[in-house]
């Protein structure tokens, strides 16, 4: 090959160097274009039967359908969900290695300080698409409280003497009962439950007192009478269970402003292409807006709440904010 003169030379590096990113665009829009052509990995950070499992699955089998590819629900419970979103974290960032997303894994940030990530900043937002009304439920051999005021002055009257299952230490059904013994000042002996399922069937044996987890696992129960819906914690009643009052209606003042919400979504891990994630974000969107879906995870005590990324986003980090101040006030920890 003839030597060019240097300036030659540099002019013919600096128009290289100009083709490439251009070479690169058609290539990250066809990789994109191409998704997915290998199966899926949705990680799922809880045990079968809670609101998470029922949302991965649920839109797992939509999106196997839409992609004809499949997508292997993968369950690590564990740690609050920390070790199931580590594995996330950790992975590829290629789009084939989703992680089902609540919003235990943003309370999880404000009461463990070790976590190798910063869950509000470091993955890749997808999409929120359900949410999962939480329940206070009683075994009605062992509780007489019949609603929210009789349940209040119960505790208040028996400090200690009651116990409650929670799905998860750190859980959002543990930091919105810890949250309402706060703001009552009221105590009950919390036992934490690896799974909403576990915790629901400790209660129906009577092994605990009350049960605070998400509708699915406990919506059956009620049917039979094994177990008894005492209030919702979110702000308004549940679609999918319209006859079950929310705690801010007992008309106890101080609960009159009461409310958590438990939802789920899909996140990628970080450094996801933004092809790839949007991609991905939009057959999400596309799944969550058939009208059958609704009636599906209705069923299921669930409700739809459907977030693109962007309020994805806005959304984990302003409820960290909150949570934080929450948990500070609650003196809530890991236990």
């Amino acid at each position: 090959m003839p030597k060019l003169p240097a300036p030659s030379f540099r002019r013919a590096l600096l128009s290289a160097a100009c083709l490439l990113p251009a070479l690169a665009l058609p290539h990250a829009g066809a990789s994109a274009q191409a998704y997915p052509s290998k199966p899926v990995r949705l990680v799922v950070t809880f045990t079968p039967g809670g609101g998470a499992d029922t949302t991965g699955r649920v839109f797992g089998e939509r999106l196997s359908d839409l992609w004809k590819q499949p997508v292997l629900i993968d369950n690590r419970a564990g740690a609050g969900g920390s070790i199931g979103a580590e594995i996330v974290y950790r992975a590829a960032p290629d789009g084939y290695t989703l992680l089902l997303a609540t919003n235990t894994h943003i309370i999880n940030q404000v009461v463990y300080t070790k976590l190798p990530f910063d869950f509000t900043k470091d993955f890749t937002s997808i999409a929120v698409v359900t949410s999962g009304p939480m329940v206070i439920a009683v075994n009605p051999a062992k509780v007489a409280a019949q609603n929210v005021r009789d349940f209040t002055a119960m505790l208040l009257k028996a400090p200690g003497k009651f116990s409650y299952a929670s799905c998860n230490v750190a859980s959002p059904h543990h930091f919105g009962m810890e949250m309402y013994k706060f703001a009552m000042k009221i105590d009950a002996v919390h036992i934490p439950h690896r799974g909403c399922a576990p915790a629901v069937a400790d209660a129906v044996a009577g092994q605990v007192d009350i049960v605070v987890a998400t509708l699915p696992p406990a919506v059956p129960f009620f049917a039979t009478g094994r177990l008894r819906p005492v209030g919702l914690l979110s702000a308004q009643r549940s679609p999918s269970a319209p006859d079950i009052p929310t705690v801010r209606e007992s008309g106890i003042p101080e609960l009159k402003d009461f409310s958590l919400e438990s939802y789920y979504g899909f996140m990628a891990p970080p450094n996801t292409p933004a092809a790839v994630a949007s991609k991905i974000e939009a057959d999400v969107l596309k799944v969550a807006a058939a009208p059958e879906l609704r009636t599906k995870l209705s069923g299921a005590g669930m409700d739809m709440m459907v977030l693109n990324a962007a309020a994805m986003t806005k959304l984990i980090r302003s409820d960290y904010e909150k949570y934080l101040k929450a948990g500070k006030a609650a003196n809530i920890k890991p236990e």
